[in-house]
């Protein structure tokens, strides 16, 4: 199969564009459904607001199963202050710091509004110490564009407490191949799974094993891909970003095959089979270990499945802050879900 890179960066901006903190996801989940019925792919819904795609294969006994998330970073109103404006309470878990001076948008059962995250103290001209002040929630908080000047101006325009917050993605690709949105985790690896399909569903391609796609709408409040896995499974891949940073192997040219992060080791030969499809498709890859990380793999795991699970993705710079990757980790990852569902299982 051929890396569309095209089709795949014009899905991924489709994608970081449509809000979906986790809890707010049907906008998002409505736009994948709506993908796979042009493919003419089966689909079914979770209680939990999931979906799963299946690619019926050879071998129907023993089953992948392949998830990424498309649930985001977000924020909810947590209070509306004297002032008119907005207390935030997290929505996954970011720094302050890092969406400091983002825009936003306040979603209201009726209607959306825009916004800008702030320090309360942000003029230098009135707050001496707005510099060395904490970012945190008492501090932070969202300027609505909008003339509301207290509270009940502010609850006037139908605002409440429980109204979910987004981020703008602020997506750009740059010529040299970057690409520097929100969000990347995991609307990345969504967008790459998407692509898979659309290969295999119009050339016809049979796969050696049923194959599930999972896209989960929890993951980054831990519980995404943890239920609804059909029994027949045996792999579980989690396909989600890469953590770089200080100490870490992972960069933003190849595909990161994790081997351990905070949940444990990834079974050991699943692992391994991954790595000799990178090596024998020449494929670039890093292997890595991420300190603070969970997946919706590990949360497999922990719900007491009985698969062998294992995770990789693109390497994503500045992780839940201003992310970027290159179209090359991309297409390393594209290529290595390709060998991965055109292989048969291992024993």
């Amino acid at each position: 199969m051929q890396f569309d890179q095209q089709w795949t960066l014009q899905t991924l901006q489709r994608l970081v564009e449509i809000p979906s903190p986790s809890g707010y996801t049907e906008a998002v989940m409505e736009e994948i459904e709506r993908q796979f019925e042009t493919f003419g792919v089966e689909t079914k819904r979770t209680n939990k607001g999931a979906l799963i795609a299946t690619l019926r294969g050879q071998d129907d006994t023993r089953h992948r199963l392949l998830t990424a998330h498309v649930d985001t970073l977000g924020a909810m109103v947590k209070e509306i202050k004297s002032d008119g404006r907005l207390k935030l309470a997290m929505v996954g878990g970011f720094n302050w710091n890092a969406v400091e001076g983002e825009y936003c948008t306040i979603h209201t059962e009726s209607k959306t509004y825009t916004g800008t995250i702030l320090m309360h103290e942000a003029s230098v001209h009135v707050y001496r110490n707005s510099g060395t002040l904490p970012r945190d929630e008492q501090h932070i908080e969202v300027r609505i564009d909008a003339r509301t000047t207290n509270a009940e101006e502010t609850r006037e325009l139908g605002i409440e407490v429980g109204d979910f917050v987004s981020f703008d993605p602020r997506f750009q690709l740059t010529d040299n191949g970057f690409v520097k949105s929100r969000h990347l985790d995991d609307k990345a690896s969504v967008s790459l799974l998407l692509a898979l399909v659309k290969q295999v569903t119009e050339r016809k391609i049979t796969l050696p094993q049923t194959t599930h796609i999972y896209i989960s709408n929890n993951e980054e409040i831990g519980y995404g891909g943890n239920s609804n896995i059909p029994e027949e499974t045996v792999e579980y891949i989690a396909v989600d970003m890469g953590a770089l940073g200080d100490g870490q192997a992972s960069d933003e040219y190849t595909v990161s095959i994790c081997t351990k992060d905070s949940s444990g080791p990834y079974h050991y030969g699943l692992t391994r089979f991954l790595k000799k499809l990178c090596v024998d498709g020449n494929i670039p890859y890093r292997l890595d270990i991420y300190p603070y990380y969970g997946s919706d793999a590990s949360a497999a795991i922990r719900a007491g499945h009985d698969v062998r699970h294992a995770l990789f993705g693109p390497g994503i710079e500045s992780s839940h802050a201003n992310e970027r990757t290159n179209v090359d980790s991309l297409r390393a990852t594209f290529e290595l879900l390709s060998a991965y569902v055109q292989t048969e299982m291992i024993n």
